[in-house]
């Protein structure tokens, strides 16, 4: 295979992310072994995923003279805040356009885009979906005849450029597999736009990491993700010139754990997601990391993965988003007396 040649990055997220072992827990489950990716520690205000693809996705809107970066999200979206962040690092305007509203004040993510300056505009969801490429459409035009030139990084980041963050990561992940001394048998991430599990995919295929990657869908559903996935798949393969056969790589989706809908978590979500803070003080979240991680459990107990394997969860970040539905939790300060 002709050497293929990875695009101009910037140096955005604090990596290598370390890998850790879920000890206390595999033990628990009496399962495979667990470990975890860490890539919630790629940055403060930067955590998670989103930063890795950013970094070749700012980079491409730099090289195209952008002064706007658009992208679009949930109001909780990580992509949206992690935009508004990079964008006021960087010096260029973002604009964010968030599906549904704010819950009283601006809350978690939705805080930090305006904290960091971004426009905001926010639509009715049923709106939104329907509307959404028209509204990015409109908007390029807008600065445009303001003189301003636009620049849209799609949901998520998850197109051909934002697929070379897990692409790069895969690379970065073979160096840690070597220097715990294992091989990993299965890699799992939360699947809510498609483009991290599709680096990793062409990753895995790329840097001989022998693993099967699967993505537990937080939203939509296994028809919806293999579609958009193989379509991300083939468009990097066309603009990179890349000499990989991406139609035959497996996509391996497992449905079933959406629960109510995205970003809505059950009871049985929000304890695995406080089980696990307690066993490993590791912090998930109920709308990505926690329900795929839920997900993972399932299908342990369901003998999916096996004792003696060596199972990698990609922790994809989400604090902020916790933080904006603590109050689902439950918890509540114990008044205690004072004495006179």
């Amino acid at each position: 295979m002709t050497a293929l040649t990875t695009p101009r990055r910037l140096s955005l997220a604090r990596t290598p992310t370390p890998l850790e072992p879920l000890e206390r827990l595999s033990r628990q489950i009496d399962g495979p072994m667990l470990w975890v990716k860490r890539d919630d520690l790629t940055g403060s205000t930067l955590t998670g995923n989103k930063v890795r693809k950013l970094e070749f996705s700012f980079a491409e809107a730099q090289d195209r003279g952008a002064e706007v970066v658009i992208t679009c999200g949930g109001i909780q979206s990580n992509h949206c805040r992690a935009t508004a962040v990079v964008g006021a690092k960087l010096g260029i305007d973002v604009h964010l356009v968030l599906r549904g509203f704010p819950d009283g004040a601006p809350d978690g993510n939705t805080f930090l885009d305006y904290l960091m300056g971004a426009e905001v505009t926010c639509y009715p969801p049923v709106f939104y979906r329907s509307r959404i490429n028209d509204i990015l459409r409109g908007l390029v035009e807008d600065y445009g005849r303001q003189g301003k030139r636009a620049h849209v990084i799609p949901l998520g980041a998850s197109d051909a450029t934002g697929m070379w963050g897990y692409i790069t990561a895969s690379e970065e992940m073979k160096a840690d597999f070597t220097a715990a001394g294992f091989r990993a048998d299965h890699i799992v991430c939360a699947t809510g736009s498609g483009g991290t599990q599709a680096g990793l995919i062409v990753g895995n295929a790329l840097h001989g990491l022998d693993a099967q990657v699967w993505g537990i869908n937080v939203c939509d559903d296994e028809a919806y993700f293999v579609s958009k996935i193989r379509g991300d798949l083939i468009d990097w393969r066309q603009k990179f010139q890349a000499e990989i056969d991406v139609e035959a790589l497996p996509i391996r989706i497992l449905d079933g754990h959406v629960g109510p809908g995205y970003a809505q978590a059950t009871d049985e979500i929000r304890e695995t997601i406080a089980r696990v803070a307690q066993t490993e003080g590791l912090v998930l979240d109920p709308v990505y990391t926690g329900k795929a991680f839920h997900g993972l459990l399932e299908e342990i107990r369901r003998g999916r993965f096996k004792r003696g394997e060596h199972v990698v969860f990609i922790h994809t970040g989400g604090i902020f988003g916790l933080l904006a539905q603590r109050e689902t939790f439950g918890f509540r300060t114990e008044e205690v007396g004072t004495v006179d």
